[in-house]
């Protein structure tokens, strides 16, 4: 309710644009950060996060806190973001937290688990589920506060050379794939990479790789994907809700101004709205058109599929065994999973799975 409270009034303001502005000129200083992005600026929709975020924060701030947002490899690696920020190199950073799955398994919980919750709930787990106190207690643990930085949706299963019809066809496949999904296509015998997206292209047209998942045909078609790696597989079953996460350095964002730090909050949760929309809109014209130049959709086959829920449980219930953070935050979460797969299936999936039959006919 406060937070609702406190979007309504800033809205207000932003709407009017000449109440708040003059006050907060007068009263607060005048402060300049850094946001350092994992992505290129090509990919407009997910660097464009970066972009509504920044820019709604001057809004409403009238102008008086600017942050400025770099794409990846302006200041720092990709890969590197979650370092920049803990060390002070920059304020801020918009990425994957999963890609520092190295570090510790538990970021993935940030971004998206094998066979996990979709963005809706993904976002209700965050907001009402307990998510945003487990992941703020472990990312405190990095000097980092993490808010939302938006959500691409269920993503496809990715580019291939050639089909992937069965379990043995994944055996010596190199693959780039982030996170806990590596893991699971290790245990079905492929060799994943973990790449930045502004070298997956690079890597699958010099078969460094043999197949790479991105995001969706929005984004897949402008990294030109299909020109090398023509075979397009759905379901992305590690990617069921990515979330992208902004962080801010803890020591900065302690020394805000708390107008300051309530404006990062709204502008975050706006910037996370953008996101899905954009995706969700820009989506089916995308594919449509990459269908069109030459792209074979695919569905992994239910061995596959099964293969691949069966190795995630594995490898999830195994890391629990072993790392206590991990374990604090997949109990509750996996209990979240439970509860809303079963409310799911009563509503909306059935609502869902009439309209697409129907619309075949």
């Amino acid at each position: 309710m406060r937070r609702r409270s406190f979007l309504s009034s800033a809205a207000v303001g932003a709407g009017t644009g000449m109440v708040a502005a003059p006050a907060l000129a007068q009263a607060l200083p005048a402060v300049s950060w850094r946001l350092a992005s994992s992505f290129p600026k090509t990919l407009d929709t997910i660097f464009g996060a970066a972009d509504v975020f920044t820019r709604r924060v001057s809004q409403l701030t009238g102008g008086k806190f600017q942050i400025r947002a770099f794409a990846g490899g302006e200041i720092v690696p990709g890969l590197q973001v979650l370092d920049a920020v803990q060390a002070g190199t920059v304020e801020m950073g918009h990425t994957a937290s999963y890609y520092y799955f190295g570090k510790d398994p538990t970021f993935s919980f940030d971004t998206a688990m094998p066979f996990g919750l979709t963005s809706r709930q993904q976002t209700a787990w965050y907001e009402q589920g307990g998510g945003r106190d487990l992941l703020r207690e472990f990312f405190r643990g990095y000097g980092v506060v993490n808010f939302l930085g938006g959500n691409t949706g269920t993503q496809m299963g990715g580019w291939y050379r050639k089909q992937i019809k069965t379990v043995a066809d994944v055996k010596g496949l190199k693959i780039r794939i982030a996170g806990f999904a590596g893991r699971v296509m290790e245990r079905m015998g492929a060799v994943p990479q973990q790449i930045a997206g502004a070298d997956v292209y690079p890597a699958l047209e010099k078969g460094t790789i043999d197949a790479a998942e991105w995001v969706g045909p929005y984004d897949d078609e402008k990294l030109g994907l299909a020109k090398v790696a023509p075979f397009y597989y759905t379901p992305g079953w590690w990617e069921a809700g990515p979330q992208l996460s902004f962080y801010v350095n803890i020591k900065d964002w302690e020394k805000l101004p708390k107008e300051y730090q309530a404006a990062v909050e709204a502008a975050s949760y706006e910037a996370h709205v953008v996101m899905q929309a954009e995706y969700d809109a820009r989506n089916p014209a995308a594919l449509a058109r990459l269908l069109k130049s030459g792209a074979k959709l695919n569905t992994f086959s239910k061995p596959i599929m099964d293969a691949a829920y069966k190795f995630s449980q594995e490898v999830m219930d195994e890391e629990a065994a072993k790392n206590a953070k991990f374990k604090k935050i997949y109990e509750p979460w996996k209990r979240f999973r439970q509860d809303q797969n079963m409310w799911a299936s009563v509503a909306e999936a059935q609502m869902q799975n009439y309209l697409i039959s129907a619309g075949r006919k």
